[in-house]
């Protein structure tokens, strides 16, 4: 693949793959669960900084292996072949195409605020699948295909347009977002008194809040934080990526992570704790608007929405193919998927991608989405994490332009942490990480298959 991206298109896939609609509705289930304002700013101040150490530990691991396919490169390299197919089973099955279809759902929604007729409530067909099940597709969930099959088709051009335009739809993102903080900063100097600004982290009564509650709260914030790692994805197409890769993603993720804590101390200080649990179908963002332009904001915040999460859906789609086209060249996954086109774009990974991400926004609402998404994604940074570790004892004398810092205590902080989620994940919300979980175990028999039939050619 050519070498198209430089540093700011690095830094503008990162941002704005993270940014979505997430940031706009997740508040409202996590202070339902968290209990406090308090909580909720340090629940997205402890993904911050669980995000940016995974981000400086996969820095080391980009700056050594500066190879197309990232994360699933590093998997292979530091365990084994079996770890890196089972990220690109997962990556395709759920993790990739799920968020893609979460946020194309998201898409949807806010574009049914002003064209109703693309309302979730408006059910265009239903089949009864059984007594108690029947499939029920809305016009939201089209319009969301309809997104999909659009970008994916844009991305079989050339990257550097691909680029361009994520480049136009993160800036308007970034523009979205202080927009927000800005309108939201003007309502709370002029409707309250300076001196009842909530600036502390530190809860006026006793905290008496389970660890597992708190950390199986942390769905919403890590799902809305995530996608950073795309940029590993395209590291076959990036300029000087041993100096751009790790420096992207600590500007990218920074940035991003720094304007979500911001945009939620907006939140808790313009809108009541009542008001945030029990905005309208979790939208906090429109709520806001709402209160500062009144029955403009909505129309305001669904069109900024639109804007974030097209742009989310582009950049994330690019990316994923790029993972898939590595995995069909070794014989992993559908041969076609290794074909480039005329502008060196992996289409028919791209199609594949496109499909299967489509037959998701059919499948589940964007929370039954998120929660399937974040467990396979922790388990798969975990070890991604840990493969510091492992290449550090493996490859001790290879070139390392750039190291993690703080080792081993920054890697080993992050793995805890994100076991510590993790587990009570199953324990708290045990049906979606259950299903995580074995959606990733059934990747096991799948590759020796793969492998045998490999084998036997």
């Amino acid at each position: 693949m050519n070498k198209k991206l430089n540093l700011l298109d690095s830094i503008m896939l990162i941002m704005g793959s993270m940014i979505g609609s997430g940031i706009f509705i997740v508040s409202a289930g996590m202070l339902s669960e968290l209990g406090t304002p308090t909580m909720l700013i340090l629940a997205w101040v402890v993904t911050a900084i669980l995000t940016i150490f995974a981000a400086l530990s996969y820095g080391e691991l980009a700056a050594l292996m500066p190879k197309a396919g990232g994360q699933y490169v590093y998997l292979k390299e530091a365990y084994s072949p079996l770890f890196g197919f089972l990220y690109g089973w997962t990556l395709f099955t759920i993790i990739q195409t799920g968020t893609i279809a979460a946020v194309a759902v998201g898409f949807a929604k806010f574009t049914g605020v002003i064209f109703p007729v693309f309302s979730e409530k408006n059910i265009l067909f239903s089949w009864i699948i059984t007594n108690s099940y029947t499939l029920n597709i809305s016009a939201a969930q089209l319009l969301g295909i309809v997104l999909i099959t659009l970008l994916t088709i844009f991305n079989f051009g050339k990257v550097k347009h691909a680029a361009l335009l994520q480049n136009v739809f993160t800036i308007a993102k970034i523009a979205s977002l202080l927009f927000i903080i800005f309108a939201g900063l003007y309502f709370i100097l002029n409707n309250q008194n300076p001196s009842t600004i909530s600036t502390s982290l530190t809860p006026s009564t006793p905290i008496h809040l389970n660890i597992g509650i708190f950390a199986a709260a942390l769905v919403g914030s890590i799902f809305s934080a995530d996608a950073w790692n795309n940029i590993t994805f395209t590291a076959g197409e990036i300029e000087n990526p041993k100096r751009n890769l790790p420096l992207s993603l600590l500007i990218g993720t920074g940035s991003v992570l720094f304007l979500y804590v911001l945009i939620n101390f907006i939140y808790i200080n313009a809108l009541s704790i009542s008001e945030i649990q029990h905005a309208e179908q979790s939208r906090v963002g429109t709520l806001l608007l709402q209160k500062v332009f009144g029955d403009n904001g909505a129309i305001i915040m669904a069109v900024l929405i639109m804007v974030s999460t097209f742009g989310c859906v582009n950049g994330i789609i690019l990316s994923g193919s790029r993972v898939y086209k590595v995995m069909a060249d070794e014989g992993l996954f559908f041969k076609q998927a290794s074909e480039l086109n005329k502008h060196q774009s992996p289409q028919k990974s791209l199609i594949y991608q496109g499909i299967w991400a489509s037959i998701l926004v059919l499948s589940g609402s964007y929370g039954d989405l998120l929660d399937y998404v974040v467990f396979a994604v922790l388990i798969f940074y975990i070890l991604t994490v840990g493969a510091v570790f492992v290449l550090r004892k493996k490859l001790p004398n290879a070139d390392r332009p750039y190291q993690v810092i703080a080792y081993p205590i920054l890697p080993a902080v992050y793995i805890i942490m994100a076991i510590i989620i993790c587990v009570s994940l199953l324990i708290f919300k045990t049906a979606f990480a259950f299903s995580g979980l074995c959606l990733v175990l059934l990747g096991v028999p799948i590759y020796y298959i793969l492998k045998r039939k490999k084998w036997s050619k």
